[in-house]
């Protein structure tokens, strides 16, 4: 995805000469450098303002021009020298050269009369990316001219998206965030009053509203990172015609996005436009296509559509091999071999990548992906001895790929650890899970995968009797989780599910109860109180609820399991026969235990009623 600094320069661009930089709103503020020693009233948008201008030049010099040295007095031989260097600031062409002529301007114009060409010189450098701090320092110079006296203006838009993007180079997302907010807020200021056309703010929203996502990305907040790129590409539809290139590229960056939090129902719509653009301005045959093909396969694999995938997977594949793209067509096919073993193909999926392991560099990532995905299916065939082998070959390539693409190896290692967990080497899985956690943990933009990686070694401890270890990245997990996708996100919920597990393990019915009831909450919101693993909650919270001795909530709570199991009809017959077992299973207990309990005696009259009459009918039950 480009830089959005890229995306205003266009816009800059539209009424100044091909040299320049600078838009009609940069070149309308200049004509105040001549007039007045402080900044005046910005207003972008003003048409008198630009009719001052024709080719990026005040109208004022062309006169002062054509006349000689003797014939100009001092004031004009002054404006006449600040005229050339804006000239020369303007026909400026590489970076060296602007900084140059930067520098001659400062002799002549104070801090806050160079504020419009601070912004330009800062757009520039940003654009490069080469030099982040820079681009920051122009930035701020810029802001203290254009941001006086509570004035809005579209150059204060620009100078604060600029300070966001260069803050973002930095690493520095939260003070990145501040700026784009504020960018965001002066343009919807800007809208409100008029003052801006849509065309004129538009390119600049578009550019923030994509600076925003990429820093939020970076931050971990994906979920609310999206809005921002969907909203980026709803401005973009506006700004190109309906089936532009740029606007398929654009949809396929969503659906990207998309696939990258797992969500592939909301990727699919946004992938299908992209193919559907590229197939009309293009061409079957276009390289854009094929990639629209490929994303389409991972997709459907999400989907577990697998035949789709395959399909898609194969157009894709003789798109790039017409087209000669060897690194690219190498990649397809060993997503075309993982859809073969998804379908359970094993063999056809071995012959692919026997193929496609021959033409790979010894050392090289895409070698050690090959012989991963070829343990996947010995693993299936359970030729686990040889799945092993494969894993070692990996693991060693990948071992020393490590510092120089973290990233990949992580994902590498989270793949490899489930294969020996089917093969039951939870230690070995353990193990790898930690390095990748190590890897990521140093990633700002990857901190929903250390929440994941987290969550999945807590599991495994808590899988293999090690409980103790087992809780603090199950409670880190949820917290990181929660960062980066909100609070109401399914995977939060299974990640409670087993924190209560982890807790009742340890006799600490209260604490597990409160992070079933999370649980709960959680997955009835994401997934609907009906789905399988939202009353699988429930069940946990009547359970927990027993082991505190509360049998009214805990009785309470599993007839709302029964409930939710009829829901199923006949599908649902074994789990609704065990639900009612161990209802009457409570109920037997709370009568058994009502003299005794101080809490249930603390409970309202109601209730206790409710508890008598629940173990007469129970009695009678019994009898029977």
């Amino acid at each position: 995805m480009r830089r959005a600094s890229s995306i205003v320069f266009p816009h800059l661009n539209r009424h100044a000469k091909a040299s320049s930089f600078i838009s009609k709103h940069i070149n309308s503020h200049f004509s105040s450098l001549n007039s007045t020693p402080s900044h005046p009233n910005l207003k972008p948008c003003s048409k008198t303002q630009a009719s001052l201008f024709s080719n990026g030049k005040p109208q004022m010099f062309n006169t002062l021009a054509d006349q000689t040295p003797l014939q100009m007095s001092s004031r004009q031989r002054k404006i006449k020298e600040r005229s050339e260097l804006e000239e020369a600031f303007e026909s400026a062409e590489t970076t060296e050269e602007m900084l140059k002529a930067l520098r001659d301007m400062e002799a002549c114009f104070d801090e806050t009369q160079l504020g419009m060409a601070c912004l330009k010189m800062g757009l520039k450098l940003d654009q490069e990316g080469n030099d982040p701090e820079k681009a920051l320092s122009f930035a701020n110079r810029a802001l203290n001219a254009l941001d006086r006296d509570d004035k809005l203006s579209l150059p204060l838009a620009m100078t604060l998206q600029l300070m966001g993007s260069a803050c973002y180079s930095l690493k520095r997302f939260n003070d990145s965030l501040g700026f784009l907010n504020r960018a965001k807020r002066v343009l919807g200021q800007l809208e409100k009053e008029g003052s801006c056309s849509v065309e004129d703010f538009g390119p600049v929203l578009h550019a923030v509203e994509l600076e925003l996502y990429n820093t939020k990305t970076a931050m971990g907040r994906r979920e609310e990172a999206l809005v921002n790129l969907r909203k980026s590409l709803e401005l973009k539809e506006m700004s190109l015609e309906e089936n532009s290139r740029e606007l398929g590229k654009a949809n396929r960056d969503v659906a990207e996005a998309y696939v990258a939090v797992l969500n592939f129902d909301e990727a699919l719509p946004f992938c299908l436009k992209a193919l559907e653009i590229h197939k009309g301005q293009l061409g079957n045959n276009s390289v854009e296509v094929a990639h629209d093909r490929r994303l389409l396969g991972i997709i459907y694999t999400g989907l577990e559509e697998h035949e789709k995938a395959l399909e898609q997977n194969q157009l894709s594949q003789r798109v790039l091999k017409n087209w000669g793209r060897g690194s690219e067509l190498l990649q397809a096919e060993v997503d075309a071999a993982n859809m073969q073993i998804a379908l359970g193909r094993y063999d056809e999926a071995i012959e692919t990548l026997r193929g496609v392991v021959q033409r790979t560099d010894r050392e090289s990532k895409d070698r050690a992906m090959v012989f991963v995905s070829m343990a996947k299916a010995l693993c299936n065939q359970e030729k686990f001895p040889d799945s092993k082998r494969c894993l070692d070959v990996a693991c060693g390539i990948l071992g020393k790929k490590e510092s120089s693409s973290p990233v990949e190896v992580s994902e590498a290692y989270m793949e490899i650890s489930m294969q020996y967990e089917t093969m039951d080497e939870f230690e070995t899985a353990i193990s790898l899970l930690k390095r990748a956690l190590r890897m990521l943990d140093k990633i700002p933009q990857e901190q929903h995968s250390v929440g994941s990686v987290s969550a999945r070694i807590g599991w495994l401890l808590l899988l293999t009797g090690k409980v103790e270890q087992g809780i603090p990245y199950l409670e880190d997990a949820a917290e990181r989780l929660k960062e980066s996708f909100g609070s109401k996100h399914y995977s939060i919920g299974y990640v409670y599910n087993n924190l209560g597990a982890a807790y009742m393990e340890l006799d600490r019915p209260q604490s597990a109860a409160q992070v079933f009831a999370y649980a709960k909450d959680i997955m009835d919101v994401s997934l609907g109180p009906h789905h399988a693993d939202s009353i699988e909650a429930c069940q946990n919270l009547s359970r927990a609820y027993a082991a505190m001795g509360s049998y009214q909530l805990a009785i309470n709570f599993q007839k709302k399991v029964i409930e939710a199991w009829e829901g199923h009809g006949p599908n649902a017959e074994d789990e609704l026969k065990e639900a009612y077992r161990i209802l009457e299973q409570l109920k037997m207990k709370a009568c058994v235990s009502l003299p005794e309990q101080p809490s249930i005696k603390a409970l309202p009259s109601s209730n206790a009623s409710s508890l008598n009459s629940n173990c007469q009918s129970d009695v009678s039950i019994t009898e029977r």
